[in-house]
């Protein structure tokens, strides 16, 4: 009878756990983010003028146009284009500082730079460790600058201010340095491209 007893009271707990933390915890954070942090919580989707979907500005994208800043080099290699299939990987290509084939691919990368007039710097050569970083180093963007502003007919003066505008600060104040988040500020181009060509 005890036995019995003490087997019930383990049923009824374990049951009561389980709603708490498979059912009512997930729902009460699922509701909490929705509410105060619904971008975010559905992740952080951009939209085009059409309101098609391009990216989310928690995941880089490789741009190679002249007209958009480039994004860190990616070691899984990013979803192209609006047919690609996402691949769902995360990670760095763990291969050591003096193998062959991460050499000869940062020395393809710093050639295309060079040839693109881009002062190659760390963060558009290396892959980041979890090869989905957004950001770009703002001393990237400003190296950038005068192609992508020769490329849309512009001023560098006139492109600068949406680096400025999209140039997010260190995490809490303290860590890390401040980056440039490629996929917004290369809408952000493309959108005041869009209103200047209905203005006219």
């Amino acid at each position: 009878m005890f036995i019995i007893k003490e087997i019930t009271k383990a049923i009824r707990l374990t049951l009561i756990l389980w709603l708490l933390t498979a059912i009512v915890y997930p729902l009460v954070i699922l509701a909490v983010g929705q509410f105060a942090f619904p971008n975010e919580a559905n992740g952080s989707i951009v939209q085009n003028i059409q309101g098609e979907q391009i990216g989310s500005a928690l995941i880089g994208q490789q741009f190679t146009s002249e007209r958009y800043f480039r994004s860190r080099p990616s070691a899984v290699e990013y979803s192209q284009g609006k047919d690609a299939k996402p691949t769902g990987i995360s990670g760095a290509s763990n291969l050591a500082p003096g193998n062959p084939a991460l050499i000869k691919r940062i020395s393809e990368e710093i050639a295309q730079l060079k040839d693109a007039g881009i002062q190659p710097s760390a963060d558009l050569i290396y892959a980041s460790g979890s090869g989905l970083d957004p950001h770009i180093s703002v001393k990237a963007a400003r190296e950038q600058l005068e192609r992508v502003a020769r490329a849309r007919n512009l001023r560098p003066d006139e492109v600068l201010p949406f680096i400025n505008r999209f140039t997010e600060g260190k995490f809490l104040g303290i860590f890390g340095e401040p980056g440039v988040n490629v996929l917004k500020l290369n809408y952000a181009l493309d959108l005041d491209e869009f209103n200047r060509q209905q203005n006219r």
